[in-house]
């Protein structure tokens, strides 16, 4: 069995930390990768950590990690209509961890609705939200508790 994890990251999050403040705090996605190393280094799995702003390139990364011990993807503007990635994602034979820093249910009480509507979900054995940075090891300790249960 595969013993790599994949982190993926959507449009928009390279420039986290200096976007919308307010909204995604102020740690870069340099900060993230530095508080997710640790995780997989404790569990025992590599980490392929990645950003991109193209759609073809996040169903290219999703389909190469299809049989990869785990996959946290935060598909940031994905989220709402990027039926191909979601594609790709359903098509995925691990876990899958969605992740988003704000709590993107919450946004729309504020923001257009349609950002509280994640279509990726339905494809994501789990969904972490509103928890910031923090809930990117988060998903990476339940990946590592699922390669162990294995």
């Amino acid at each position: 069995m595969s013993k790599l994890v994949y982190l993926l990251n959507g449009p928009n999050l390279n420039l986290l930390g200096l976007r919308e403040p307010h909204l995604y705090g102020s740690k870069t996605l340099k900060d993230v990768e530095a508080l997710c190393r640790p995780v997989a280094e404790r569990h025992g799995f590599d980490l392929e950590f990645r950003q991109t702003n193209r759609e073809y390139e996040m169903v290219d990364w999703i389909q190469e990690a299809r049989q990869a011990a785990g996959l946290v993807i935060n598909p940031a503007g994905f989220t709402y209509n990027a039926v191909p990635v979601l594609d790709a994602i359903k098509m995925c034979e691990c876990p899958v961890v969605e992740v988003h820093i704000s709590n993107i249910h919450k946004r729309a009480e504020t923001e257009a609705h349609w950002r509280a509507d994640s279509i990726m979900s339905a494809a994501a054995t789990g969904v972490i939200a509103g928890l910031g940075v923090q809930g990117y090891p988060l998903a990476l300790e339940y990946i590592g508790q699922a390669i162990a249960a294995q």
